[in-house]
């Protein structure tokens, strides 16, 4: 959905692939678009994601489509998904945090955020709402999230005033002031 609505309205967006295999693929898909940035970086709270587990390129044609977007932090979570040990490599990645992201952008103003890293999309939200002033629309994979930054995830998200809802492996987080504007229509 999201893929057809940049292509369609070309809004600004700023991409984040740590991986750079995806990250040209990713380049390749939007090559005719206007206001988009890539960065191949991951972001990382306090620096702490310096490595990435993923499948070997040799080994992708061993597996259907969606094991490119399983690329993890924790190799647990690649073998949770049927991927064989000795399929998985580790790499390294070079990553940013939330707010020095912003900053390279001169990102003021922010719409959407939407955040699928496997596990780690709690911790970024977190740190995304501690670091920073801006309040948009949250969108996050839940789904392989420690139950214990989840649980702090939506405490904070709760403190914030934001209201939140799952659909399928995601929650939606919508302050509730901008609820009120979003009725209007």
């Amino acid at each position: 959905i999201l893929n057809d609505f940049i292509k369609k309205y070309c809004p600004f967006v700023v991409f984040l692939e740590p991986i750079k295999s995806n990250f040209d693929k990713l380049k390749k898909n939007y090559s005719n678009q206007k206001n988009l940035f890539f960065e191949n970086l991951a972001i990382s709270v306090n620096n702490e994601i310096s490595q990435l587990y993923k499948v070997k390129d040799t080994m992708l044609h061993s597996y259907d489509d969606h094991v490119v977007g399983i690329t993890s932090f924790i190799k647990q979570h690649l073998v949770n998904h049927g991927i064989k040990k000795n399929h998985i490599i580790k790499v390294d990645v070079k990553s940013i945090s939330i707010k020095d992201l912003l900053e390279k952008h001169s990102i003021k103003n922010l719409d959407l955020i939407s955040i699928d890293t496997e596990g780690y999309d709690g911790s970024i939200v977190i740190d995304f709402l501690n670091n920073t002033k801006l309040r948009p629309i949250i969108i996050f994979e839940y789904i392989h999230i420690n139950d214990f930054i989840f649980k702090k995830t939506l405490d904070l998200l709760n403190e914030c005033n934001y209201i939140f809802f799952n659909i399928d492996e995601n929650i939606i987080c919508i302050q509730k002031v901008k609820v009120k504007e979003l009725q209007l229509f």
